[in-house]
């Protein structure tokens, strides 16, 4: 490596070109709304500047909550994932500059050095679950990328300064960003063994020296402090709390994913080699998750052929940073899979039905890694084409000429572009917020609706805290009611006031009693003293006000009640006949197994809990699917309310997530049903309803439609 080739003034024009070029792919791609998983609590916690799930992420919340206030869009969420976009194309920036630089002793030509570097960072910034990630703020790990990248080309830039010009501080900025970083997600910790190979393998004597070391303990100390946001704003208690780390040991828990209860490191929740190829599944998607398996199969050993070269030829010339890439390489793989010890992926051995799995796939966690494999697959173009224009010195004696010929070869760059953009885009994709629309309009006003979990609740916190749709709807969630602090803020939070003009004409022509009372009849006491689970030795019968319930063992499939379940009781106990109680159909048979079928009438996406027993008449009528319906209602919200055009849009490659499925086959399986209901008198209209439903199961792996020809027979 040449002094010069050092020294090299950084691209820095070029690398904000590609950043804008890249953001423009982001935002020909961006997600107009909410999506579903996370992206909908992040929105609703950066709006009410609030506290999202364990660890709180205030780094995060400040500065979305700020971007959000910058009028770049005229919808708040998408102001906020315009922000994922950012973040994400600035990393590709960085990216492009790393490689650049550590491509100078294998590319002495500066153009198709330029050319393989940019190579390298739009395969960074395509990769599927980037490009994925990128389009919608779903997480904080765009942030983290940013942070990644930032810190990694200071890293670079420290390490290029020679002895004389290189200063304490300039590194201790750095030690400064890993700190704040980690405010944000720790994953942006983890490049931290990168930047210490660096300084190790450099200046070795610097990380022995107590002046430095002190401020380093300093700077920290400072980056970190913003920890404290979380026990400053909890105790004003935002619509988004969870944890509620309103003193310390509650702090404690939520710094410390509590809430999650997820085993120790040696106890293993799969084998850790299939661990490991969850990994290898998630990289055969990055590079062209739009073609066949066989396809991705065969792109994803040829990326992996050019990383690998990449990487080899990377340690032939500057084994410092080769060793820093490496040591990275290795942490966002190996020790990233061993720490973060998870059950068998979601679609990982179909043939195993048995196996734990987790409850959706887990790719995103390691989008840094399939960034910076980027790098070393534009260190292996770059070497193909030194290659070539070895192989052409006989023929062409000019340099400049043989790299020119060599340089075609960063096209293998386009495929992830090619194959990804249709799974990768979330353009024109409303499904979660239209849902969330759907669902809270099936609720009639002031009412309580029990729901499951994220992809059926945070979307309503969405519709609710940033559009203020139908705010005096009372969630409970199943899952978080097992907690403490989630049943206080149940409590403490009366519901809002009713607004006609932001609901459907059905609920236009009544007068709704806003309730005074809290949702619960229980103290503060009683609350606090509710235990984790009830022993449920034997089958008990019993009245909660009008309403029959059976607590059977056998229903329930478990000998005992959760927490969960005494407050879902001691609400019917307390509301019924009061306010309207009612359970989302995405809780299954919830409700059922405490024997309340007979009380339980269907409204659209929900089952409204009567006070009295159901007596089938003209307008209820029973279903084998759906139960007791109330059919003028539900024909009201089915054709007059809710987005089945949202749900039976054509996608190009159907319904991608496959784990959260299952809520747009809600659509299918309802309007299915309802048309099975209302066939006798009212074919027309079972036949737009087999339509709609048709063209649901189309964009899913559902096969069930009921031809329109057989409707009027």
């Amino acid at each position: 490596m040449t002094d010069d080739l050092e020294q090299q003034r950084p691209p820095y024009r070029v690398a904000a070109i590609f950043s804008v070029c890249v953001l423009v792919l982001y935002i020909l791609t961006l997600a107009p709304t909410t999506q579903f998983w996370d992206t909908s609590e992040y929105l609703a916690a950066a709006k009410v500047l609030g506290i999202p799930h364990p660890p709180g992420n205030p780094l995060f919340v400040i500065l979305a909550h700020t971007w959000g206030l910058l009028p770049f869009a005229a919808q708040y969420a998408t102001r906020i994932n315009l922000f994922a976009a950012v973040t994400s194309a600035l990393a590709a920036g960085f990216w492009f500059l790393i490689t650049e630089r550590w491509l100078r002793p294998i590319v002495p030509a500066t153009w198709p050095r330029r050319a393989a570097a940019l190579a390298g960072g739009l395969c960074a910034a395509t990769a599927f679950t980037v490009w994925n990630q990128s389009v919608v703020n779903e997480k904080v790990y765009t942030l983290s990328l940013l942070s990644i990248a930032l810190v990694l080309w200071l890293t670079v830039r420290w390490g290029d300064q020679g002895s004389a010009d290189r200063r304490d501080h300039h590194l201790l900025v750095i030690v400064y960003l890993l700190a704040l970083t980690a405010t944000n997600h720790l994953m942006g910790l983890l490049v931290g063994p990168a930047v210490l190979v660096y300084v190790l393998y450099t200046d070795p004597k610097l990380a022995l020296s107590p002046r430095f070391l002190v401020g380093c303990v300093v700077v920290a100390a400072i980056g970190v402090s913003l920890w404290a946001f979380l026990y400053v704003r909890a105790p004003h208690f935002p619509a988004i709390n969870e944890g509620e780390p309103t003193n310390w040991t509650a702090l404690k828990a939520v710094l410390n994913r509590d809430q999650y209860g997820k085993p120790p490191v040696t106890f293993r929740q799969a084998d850790f080699s299939a661990q490991l190829m969850m990994w290898v599944q998630y990289f055969r998607w990055q590079w062209g998750h739009d073609f066949s398996e066989g396809a991705q199969a065969f792109f994803a050993v040829i990326f992996a052929f050019v990383g690998l070269l990449g990487a080899w030829r990377h340690w032939i010339a500057d084994k410092r940073s080769a060793l820093a890439m490496t040591s990275l390489m290795v942490t966002l793989t190996v020790i990233l899979i061993f720490y973060l010890n998870f059950k068998y992926g979601y679609s990982q051995y179909p043939d195993r039905p048995s196996l734990q799995r987790e409850v959706r796939e887990r790719d995103y966690f390691f989008i840094a890694s399939f960034a910076m494999w980027g790098i070393w697959v534009g260190m292996g173009i770059a070497t193909l084409m030194e290659w070539v224009q070895e192989s052409l010195r006989e023929r062409i004696p000019n340099e400049a000429a043989r790299w020119k010929y060599a340089t075609p070869l960063v096209a293998l760059a386009l495929i992830p572009l090619i194959g990804n953009h249709l799974t990768a885009s979330r353009r024109h994709e409303t499904m979660a917020r239209d849902f969330a629309y759907d669902l809270l309009q099936s609720i009639e006003p002031y009412g309580v609706l029990v729901v499951a979990g994220d992809n059926d609740t945070f979307p309503l916190w969405y519709a609710q805290e940033v559009e203020g749709i139908r705010q005096d709807v009372t969630v409970v969630n199943l899952s978080l009611a097992n907690t403490d602090w989630y049943l206080r803020q149940l409590q403490r939070r009366p519901p809002a006031d009713f607004d006609p003009s932001k609901a459907p004409d059905i609920y236009k022509h009544q007068t709704w009693t806003k309730p005074t009372w809290p949702l619960m009849s229980l103290t503060a006491d009683q609350l606090a003293a509710l235990g984790e689970a009830y022993a449920l030795d034997a089958k008990q019968s019993g009245f909660l006000g009008t309403v029959q319930v059976t607590l059977d063992p056998q229903m329930l499939g478990r000998q005992y009640l959760e927490r969960a379940d005494m407050v879902v009781l001691q609400i019917i106990k307390d509301e019924i006949g009061k306010r309207p109680i009612y359970f989302s159909r995405t809780v299954g048979l919830y409700a059922d197994q405490f024997g309340l079928t007979p009380y339980l009438e269907g409204q659209g996406f929900a089952r409204e809990l009567r006070p009295q027993p159901i007596v089938a008449s003209d307008s209820v009528v029973a279903n084998r699917s759906l139960g007791y319906v109330n059919v003028p209602r539900t024909s009201a919200l089915l054709f007059g309310v809710y987005h089945s055009g949202t749900a039976a849009r054509p996608r190009a490659r159907g319904w991608v997530d496959r784990p959260s499925e299952g809520i747009l086959s809600l659509y299918g399986l309802t309007y299915e049903s309802f048309a099975d209901l209302i066939r006798a008198k009212d074919p027309q209209l079972a036949t737009r309803a087999l339509v709609i439903a048709d063209s649901v199961y189309k964009q899913t792996h559902e096969s069930r439609f009921v031809p329109p020809a057989e409707v009027a027979h």
